[in-house]
């Protein structure tokens, strides 16, 4: 006699779904011991606004401010070691010309807060002029600047959202940046989203500034670094701006693993522009649909190695930059691949140009002919720069495969490569990480799916 096994499903699905539950992680609470903790309420919509600087004034140094839901009046000074946090449904309000929060003490710390500053101009919504200050997970709507550091150091500005009040308000120029750093040493900016004001991230004489995993779209420079010396400036995504970044009068300085993409609506975009760049590293980014994607000007003793340079309109220009170091990047669907202009000493080499056909006699997987940077397009806007507006045109590419005077005198790649693999060893890792996990993440819901649907079957 055939036995025949009838299975219960609502206990196999009430134990998967238990077990789903158990894999869920837990977050684990921040616990500071230096701070005691308040509570404080905000009013009710048919009450005035509380004063956010009355609370300040009312808790003792080393307090820890926990604000409820609602809305609080600014403008507020904080003048007393803090921590004032909410649960990202608290905002602050000011209409004032003052700094929405100016924090003149050390070590205080903003998480979670709303901040509408309403005042332009100069006016910044949160002003720092303190050491080891933390601003995190704030969102900034501003019609001046979002934050600015003065004489600042040992700061951590993180997972913040700052944007222009209005989207299509004003004209870039006439917008406030995000966060502004002057003479602020040592700090970190990281994982912000910043779009529609004036510049991003902008940095001046504020050295050994970390600019990690930054997210800028819809500005005049994403990143704009003047005298940043030790600094990093890496895994940055940025589009649609008028540059990526802009980099000038810096030494040591590393700029890696940054995106930059679709920075062509201008007759001066660019990609990564480096001007007065010396002794730094620019590698592994990848500058994509610019107008330039990297230009260096008077720049020297830098290495640019292991970059994606595609689909812009040039590829790489070179102006009064000598004695840096060109290798291993890719140069793929550019109109113009590359042009130098009055830059000697440069080593370029093991380049792949996707443009030029080599030729391998010794099978070595370099071509035995070099390749030339035409510098015809850059040679021609330099006596008439109005000549810019036609760069997009074929017959300027026509043009410039046409003229070969003086072609003794070029910077050339003494021996690019025939061929190139599409990733680099970086990418190809995280490609390779990412699926990893994509595919168990897939395996485990689809095993899930068939027994909780009943698909099992004696």
């Amino acid at each position: 006699m055939r036995h025949i096994m009838i299975i219960d499903m609502s206990i196999y699905r009430r134990r998967i779904l238990h077990i789903v539950v158990l894999l869920i992680p837990l977050s684990v609470a921040c616990l500071v011991p230096s701070f005691s903790f308040i509570t404080f309420a905000s009013s009710s919509s048919n009450e005035p606004m509380v004063s956010l600087q009355e609370i300040i004034d009312q808790s003792s140094p080393g307090t820890s401010i926990v604000l409820e839901s609602g809305t609080y009046q600014g403008p507020v000074i904080i003048n007393k070691k803090l921590s004032i946090r909410g649960d990202g449904s608290v905002t602050l309000l000011n209409n004032t010309q003052q700094s929405a929060i100016a924090i003149h003490s050390n070590g205080v710390t903003l998480q979670g807060i709303n901040i509408q500053h309403n005042a332009d101009g100069e006016s910044t919504a949160i002003e720092v002029t303190a050491d080891e200050v933390t601003l995190e997970q704030l969102r900034i709507h501003t019609r001046g600047y979002g934050i600015k550091l003065r004489e600042a150091n040992r700061g951590i500005i993180q997972n913040n959202d700052i944007k222009w009040f209005i989207p299509k308000g004003a004209e870039a120029g006439k917008r406030g940046n995000g966060i502004d750093l002057y003479n602020s040493h040592d700090n970190q900016i990281e994982y912000n989203e910043i779009s529609y004001l004036r510049d991003g991230i902008y940095l001046e004489n504020s050295h050994n500034t970390v600019v990690n995993g930054n997210k800028l779209f819809h500005l005049r420079y994403g990143i704009h670094c003047m005298f940043i010396d030790g600094s990093h400036v890496t895994d940055n995504e940025g589009e649609y701006n008028m540059t990526g970044a802009m980099v000038m009068g810096v030494t040591n300085v590393v700029v890696s693993g940054n995106s930059f993409r679709k920075q062509s609506g201008n007759v001066h975009a660019q990609g990564i522009l480096l001007y007065d760049v010396h002794r730094s590293s620019i590698e592994r980014n990848v500058v994509e649909g610019n107008r330039v994607g990297i230009y260096m000007e008077q720049s020297s003793e830098n290495q640019l190695m292991d970059n994606a340079v595609l689909r812009n309109f040039i590829g790489i220009q070179l102006k009064d930059a000598e004695s840096n170091r060109i290798h291993s990047n890719a140069f793929i669907a550019n109109v113009i691949e590359a042009e130098a202009v009055d830059s000697k000493d440069n080593e370029i080499k093991g380049n792949y140009w996707d443009s030029f056909q080599g030729l391998d006699l010794d099978h070595d997987g370099t071509s035995d002919i070099p390749y030339a940077l035409n510098p015809f397009y850059q040679n021609l806007i330099s006596r008439n720069s109005a000549y810019q507006l036609f760069f997009q045109s074929p017959g300027m590419t026509f043009l410039s495969d046409m003229f070969t005077g003086g072609r003794e005198h070029w910077s050339a790649d003494s021996s690019p490569l025939m061929k190139w693999n599409v990733t680099t060893p970086m990418e190809t890792a995280q490609k390779d990480g990412t699926a990893m996990v994509t595919g168990w993440m897939l395996l485990f819901i689809s095993i899930i799916i068939i027994i909780y649907m009943g698909v099992l079957r004696s």
